[in-house]
C-alpha cells in the first residue's frame, strides 16, 4: 500500500458498553412520503424484472472498475486492494449512485455491498466543498460497533488518495474525544444510531446539510429496535438528499420503511433472498444437548481446524464455551454485547491474526466480522430466527471462496431445523459422528421465552436434568429464568439487545 495522502483517517475506538435502547415494534417511518414505482434489477443477470423506468446513468455491468464512472484516485485505491473486477452488486450499484439515484439493495454479506456504496459515495463527495464547522456531508448508519469499524476501514482505504475527512463514532467509549474530532466536520461519518443521537443532543454535529444517507444492514437495525432513533435522525436531515438502503432481505418492515424514505429507488438484488452462497458446504451433525461441547472439541481437533467461528444462542453460553475450550488447551475468546469494546476489539483482532483459534459469538455481535477466507462456521445452537442461519454462514464462503458450515442439532431443536430447511429450500445433509450418536431422538421443542411459558418447577429440579443444558453449560431450554431469553410470552422471537 502506498502512503496516505488524505485526511480521512478514522481513529480506533476503545470502550465498554453500547447505550440501552428502548424497544419498539413500530417499523414505520413517516418522515416523508413520496410516490413512485421502483424498477427492479437482479444483479446476477442485470436483466430488468417487471416495469422499469429509464435510468439517468449507465447501469450495465462493466468488465472492470474503469467503466463504472469512478475517478482516477478511487481506481488507484481499488487497484491497491488487488481488485480488478466488480461484483454483480457493485456493477449495478456504483453507476446508479454516481448518477444520483436512490438505491434499495438486497445484498447478503460477502457480496461486496460495502464497496458498492462507499466508492460511488466518495466519488460524489470529492467534487463538492469540504466539510467544516461540525457539518456532516454523508452519514452511514450501522447496527453494531464492529460493522461501523469495518465500514470506516473501507472508507479510509478507498479514500486514501482523496482530500476528504472521515470519522467513525459508536457507543461504549468516551464521547468527548469524538466531539473534539467532529469540530472540523466530517465528509463521511459512520455511526451507530445511539451514539449519533448522543452527539446530536450535545450539539457536536450538524445534520442539516447531509447530502447522502446510507442505512447499512437496515433489517438488523429494525430487528434491534433502532426504529425510534432512526425516525429521530431522519427528522434532522434535509429533505433533499440521496438515500441508499442495504438489507439482507426486502421484508414487509423494510418495504414500509422505504415507503417514506426513498424516492423512486433503483431496486437491486444481488442474489435470491435468504439463499446462502453456493460455495458454502452445509453439514448437520445430530447429537444430544449435553454432548455438544465434547463434539465441538472433537471436530476442531480431529479436523485440525485452525480458524473457526462458533455461534452461541446466549451471551452466557458464549462465555462458558470459550472458558471451557481454553481449559482444554484451545485458544478461544468470546465476543458479545456485554463485553467491553476493548475486549471485543482485542478478540476480533486476535481471531483475524490467528492468535485466537476459536471465536465464540452471538448473532448480533458477529455483524461486521469480515475475515478473509474464513474456512469454518459452526452453529453450536441453531438460531431462533431462521433468517439468521443465512447471516451466520455468510461469514464463510465469501468472494467465491469455499466455506464449511456445520450445525450441531439436538432433538429439542428440530422445529428450528425445519424452519431453516424451509427457508433455504433444501434439507441439510446429515452425518452422525461415531461416538456422539444421539440418545434422545424425540423431545419437546426449546422454550425460547426464558421459561415464561413453562409451569413452575417443583422443588429445585433442573427441568429435565442435564439434557436441557447445552454444551457450554447454559440452559438452552430456558427453564427457571435460564439464559435463552430470546422471545416474548407468545413464543415468538422478541427484539434482541446489541449482543
Amino acid at each position: 500500500m502506498q502512503p496516505s495522502q488524505d485526511r480521512s483517517q478514522p481513529r480506533s475506538q476503545e470502550g465498554s458498553r453500547e447505550r440501552t435502547r428502548e424497544r419498539s415494534s413500530d417499523n414505520a417511518v413517516n418522515d416523508r412520503s413520496r410516490p413512485g414505482r421502483s424498477p427492479v434489477v437482479r444483479a446476477e443477470s442485470g436483466a430488468p424484472e417487471g416495469r422499469q423506468e429509464p435510468l439517468p446513468g449507465p447501469i450495465a455491468r462493466a468488465e472492470g472498475f474503469e467503466g463504472l464512472g469512478l475517478g482516477e484516485p478511487l481506481l488507484r485505491a481499488v487497484a491497491d486492494k488487488g481488485y480488478t473486477h466488480p461484483s454483480p452488486i457493485q456493477s449495478q450499484c456504483i453507476p446508479a449512485v454516481i448518477s444520483g439515484r436512490d438505491v434499495m439493495a438486497a445484498a447478503q454479506t460477502g457480496t461486496g455491498k460495502t464497496a458498492g456504496f462507499t466508492l460511488p459515495m466518495l466519488e460524489r463527495l470529492r467534487h463538492g466543498p469540504r466539510a467544516r464547522n461540525n457539518v456532516v456531508r454523508s452519514l452511514v448508519l450501522t447496527p453494531t460497533r464492529e460493522l461501523a469499524a469495518q465500514v470506516a476501514e473501507s472508507v479510509r482505504a478507498y479514500g486514501r488518495y482523496l482530500d476528504l475527512r472521515s470519522e467513525v463514532v459508536f457507543g461504549g467509549v468516551k464521547i468527548n474525544p469524538q466531539m473534539m474530532r467532529l469540530r472540523g466536520g466530517a465528509d463521511v461519518l459512520v455511526a451507530t444510531p445511539g451514539r449519533l443521537m448522543d452527539l446530536q443532543q450535545q450539539r457536536a454535529i450538524r445534520l442539516d446539510r447531509v447530502e447522502i444517507l446510507v442505512l447499512d444492514e437496515a433489517d438488523r437495525m429494525l430487528d434491534m429496535g433502532f426504529i425510534r432513533d432512526i425516525r429521530k435522525i431522519l427528522a434532522l436531515l434535509p429533505e433533499k438528499r440521496q438515500n441508499l438502503l442495504f438489507s439482507a432481505t426486502f421484508s414487509p418492515e423494510i418495504r414500509k420503511l422505504t415507503a417514506g424514505l426513498l424516492h423512486q429507488p433503483l431496486q437491486l438484488q444481488a442474489s435470491p433472498e435468504n439463499q446462502a452462497a453456493p460455495t458454502v458446504e452445509h453439514l448437520m451433525h445430530p447429537c444430544d444437548m449435553a454432548t455438544k461441547g465434547d463434539l465441538l472439541s472433537h471436530l476442531i481437533r480431529s479436523n485440525d481446524w485452525q480458524q473457526v467461528l462458533v455461534f452461541s444462542r446466549t451471551k452466557h453460553g458464549a462465555n462458558r464455551l470459550a472458558d471451557r475450550l481454553e481449559k482444554e488447551g484451545l485458544k478461544a475468546a468470546a465476543i458479545h454485547g456485554n463485553k467491553s469494546q476493548g475486549a471485543r476489539t482485542r478478540a476480533l483482532a486476535g481471531f483475524k491474526s490467528g492468535e485466537v483459534q476459536v471465536l465464540v459469538a452471538t448473532d448480533i455481535a458477529a455483524r461486521g466480522i469480515d475475515i478473509h477466507q474464513l474456512p469454518h462456521v459452526v452453529n453450536l445452537d441453531l438460531p431462533n430466527v431462521a433468517e439468521d442461519y443465512v447471516h451466520r454462514i455468510g461469514r464463510t464462503g465469501r468472494a467465491g471462496h469455499a466455506g464449511h458450515a456445520v450445525s450441531l442439532v439436538a432433538a429439542e431443536e428440530h422445529e428450528l431445523l425445519r424452519a431453516i430447511e424451509r427457508l433455504i429450500g433444501h434439507p441439510l445433509p446429515r452425518e452422525v459422528v461415531p461416538g456422539f450418536e444421539p440418545r434422545i431422538l424425540s423431545a419437546p421443542p426449546l422454550d425460547l421465552s426464558g421459561g415464561r411459558n413453562r409451569p413452575p418447577r417443583q422443588g429445585g429440579g433442573g427441568g429435565g436434568g442435564g439434557r436441557n443444558r447445552n454444551a457450554a453449560g447454559s440452559r438452552s431450554g430456558g427453564g427457571g429464568g435460564g439464559s435463552a431469553r430470546s422471545g416474548p410470552p407468545n413464543g415468538l422471537p422478541r427484539r434482541r439487545t446489541a449482543g
